[in-house]
């Protein structure tokens, strides 16, 4: 490096040149040098995170006497900048980086160190505040990496839910404009009973419904914080109470109610909640991928597909057949599904290799487990906004699959019998006529008992009653 652009520092391992106007220092710049093997970094509100946790040491560290008021202003306000964006080319590192986030860690505290030396003295380079000494003083890496990527994670996902709402809620208002719309069902993509389509839209509407359900049960596991247990969980080198006053400063900070863990050694070494959130993510993305492909079939066509539904065009579908338009949103959503489902393996993987005392892939958890939650939110927002509310019913299709369904001989068992119903089936696929055509022309039933039993209404609800059919 230009040693009229860089500084010096040193640590245990002896002198490194930094950047002059980098606010990281030589654990980062070491760092940099070792760990080069993607483009992924550490999200902004995973940094946010750690730095939250860091301002609540510092308060608790300043409550219990062994962190100096001036010391301690110093770090809440640098913790507050990076909170605020405000350093945010200041974390270069890469996720594929020693395996507790030591790397990161150290790049945070080193941050929050330059700049708080920068507000008490006026320059960076003078070590007023130590990255190690004050700034991560009462915390290890083993309990601050695990407790951001919960904390990240609580503060991240009131806007999946949110957009979850959303778009139940539209799926809720298709269901009942759609309610008088009948259809054929499928079932192995053959004909089946009559349904509403609104009652299919009802189905969509329920499954979202469950999966913010999961969401919210998991989110409660992820609010017990290691934070305090320090390496191994034990709370070496913290006072007693450094933990609850943590805590409590934490709450105040984000207004939500997190808890100490049952056992500090457990959220140390097992990332299972973590997994239990990516589980709950992969279980929304498997609703919502198959709301997409529904509606993908449902709309297909114009002319040679199922054509039921009509999806708002957003965009011409191809660069050289003139007017095809495309169902993009769905394939979008279908490949962002499939992204977070991705990162959900990564996350059970990472989280299955733990190691006696410490979990060391826990980047890899935090990034992949933030990655999916954005992503899904950002696709449920689409589907919602972009798709599901602009969706208009083909009420002639569906009445024409209705008339002519073959599973409609399911309702004529209890007269006839499953044998001579499913050879009406048969002759009527290879004489070209309905079921109905042929029942009557078979006479076997009158016209007005078959209009009775085939009326739509009756069969999409439990139809017997004690006398019969409905």
């Amino acid at each position: 490096m230009d040693a009229a652009r860089t500084r010096v520092e040193k640590d245990s391992l002896g002198e490194k040149e930094v950047p002059v106007d980098a606010y990281y220092g030589v654990h980062t710049v070491r760092s940099l040098e070792n760990f080069h093997i993607s483009q992924k970094r550490f999200q902004p509100e995973w940094i946010s995170a750690i730095a939250l946790l860091k301002h609540a040491c510092a308060d608790a560290n300043l409550g219990l006497g062994l962190l100096d008021r001036e010391n301690a202003d110093a770090i809440k306000e640098a913790c507050d900048e990076v909170i605020a964006g405000r350093f945010s080319g200041q974390f270069p590192l890469d996720i594929f980086q020693a395996g507790s986030g030591t790397s990161t860690n150290m790049n945070v505290n080193e941050v929050i160190a330059n700049r708080a030396s920068e507000l008490l003295s006026g320059s960076r380079a003078k070590r007023v505040v130590h990255p190690n000494d004050h700034v991560n003083m009462g915390q290890s890496t083993n309990d601050i990496i695990p407790s951001s990527i919960r904390v990240a994670s609580v503060l991240l996902l009131p806007s999946l839910l949110d957009s979850l709402q959303s778009l139940e809620g539209s799926l809720s208002k298709k269901s009942v404009e759609f309610s008088d719309v009948i259809k054929s069902g499928r079932t192995h993509l053959q004909d089946a009973v009559p349904i509403a389509l609104g009652q299919e839209f009802g189905a969509y509407a329920a499954a979202i419904s469950k999966a913010r359900l999961r969401l919210e049960l998991a989110s409660d596991f992820l609010l017990a914080l290691s934070i305090g247990g320090n390496a191994v969980g034990t709370g070496i080198n913290t006072r007693p109470e450094f933990r609850s006053l943590v805590l409590r400063h934490l709450n105040k900070r984000t207004g939500k109610p997190f808890r100490q863990p049952s056992s500090g050694i457990e959220a140390t070494q097992f990332m299972t909640d973590l997994a239990g959130m990516s589980f709950a993510l992969v279980c929304l993305s498997i609703d919502i991928g198959k709301i997409a492909n529904d509606l993908r079939l449902l709309s297909s066509g114009p002319k040679t597909g199922l054509g039921e539904i009509f999806l708002p065009p957003v965009e011409p579908g191809s660069s050289i057949m003139p007017g095809k338009v495309n169902p993009s949103i769905c394939e979008a959503v279908n490949m962002a599904c499939m992204q977070a489902q991705g990162n959900g393996l990564a996350v059970s993987n990472a989280a299955a290799a733990g190691q006696l005392e410490l979990n060391t892939h826990m980047p890899v958890i935090g990034y992949n487990l933030l990655e999916a939650m954005g992503t899904l939110a950002g696709a449920v927002r689409a589907l919602d906004h972009k798709c599901v509310q602009g969706i208009a019913a083909n009420r002639e299709r569906c009445a024409w699959y209705f008339e002519n369904s073959m599973a409609l001989a399911t309702v004529l068992n209890p007269y006839i019998g499953y044998d001579n119903a499913a050879s009406l089936v048969k002759e009527s696929l290879r004489a070209g006529k309905t079921l109905k055509q042929l029942v009557l022309e078979k006479k076997i039933m009158p016209k007005e008992e078959l209009e009775r039993l085939l009326d739509p209404k009756s069969l999409t609800s439990p139809n017997l009653t004690d006398k019969g059919l409905s």
